[in-house]
């Protein structure tokens, strides 16, 4: 289990926080299941193997210039005019802070070829056979798991529905998740279930906004 990216949580307060929650779920009445293992789950959480890298570059940028070009006003009409937006305002834009390096590698995609579409296939048959056989054979609502974690790049390839809330805050301040990840068409019981794990752990608590 992996610590959150920037979080100053130590990784024994991280592992006591989420065992804390699963205990309430299961006092809410789910019912865990440990131990699961989704096949080939190193392809599937490496972007470079499965081919989420690959395919995640080639369709932001087709589905962002899409998007833009549907836009009734907008000063940017496609990835090249937010590429060139951003270097004009680069300081406000913070372009030193945080570059632009994926917004560079997709534009520089030309759709979707042969190296895509097999890219494509592999996540297709990685998903099936990975996370959908499990819930399956699991008979599971839903997977659960901290956030980040691998769930995101499990979902992602798939095209599963996920959905993330507050699990905790470090020493900053600063929110660290749970996700709850499920097959197609399960929304309304990912939300039921981070409904109900919001109102068991009332562990949110409303951003504050703070005037720069």
């Amino acid at each position: 289990m992996n610590e959150p990216l920037g979080s100053q949580v130590d990784s024994h307060t991280y592992f006591k926080v989420f065992e804390h929650h699963f205990r309430t779920l299961r006092q809410e009445g789910a019912v865990l299941v440990d131990n699961l293992e989704i096949s080939d789950i190193d392809s599937v959480v490496d972007w470079d193997k499965s081919g989420e890298g690959v395919a995640l570059l080639s369709e932001f940028k087709s589905d962002l210039n899409r998007y833009l070009k549907e836009l009734v006003v907008s000063p940017v009409r496609s990835l090249a005019d937010i590429i060139k937006f951003n270097k004009r305002f680069a300081k406000k834009e913070k372009i030193k802070e945080y570059r632009q390096e994926i917004f560079l590698a997709a534009e520089a995609t030309d759709g979707i070829r042969e190296i895509e579409k097999a890219a494509l296939r592999n996540m297709t048959r990685l998903s099936k056979n990975g996370f959908e056989k499990l819930m399956k054979e699991k008979k599971l609502d839903a997977m659960v798991s901290p956030c980040p974690d691998f769930l995101s790049s499990v979902l992602a390839i798939g095209g599963f529905p996920g959905i993330s809330v507050p699990a905790g805050y470090d020493s900053e301040g600063v929110p660290f998740g749970i996700c709850f990840g499920g097959l197609k068409g399960t929304e309304p019981k990912l939300i039921e279930i981070a409904y109900g794990f919001e109102q068991a752990t009332k562990i949110r608590k409303p951003p504050t906004i703070l005037n720069n």
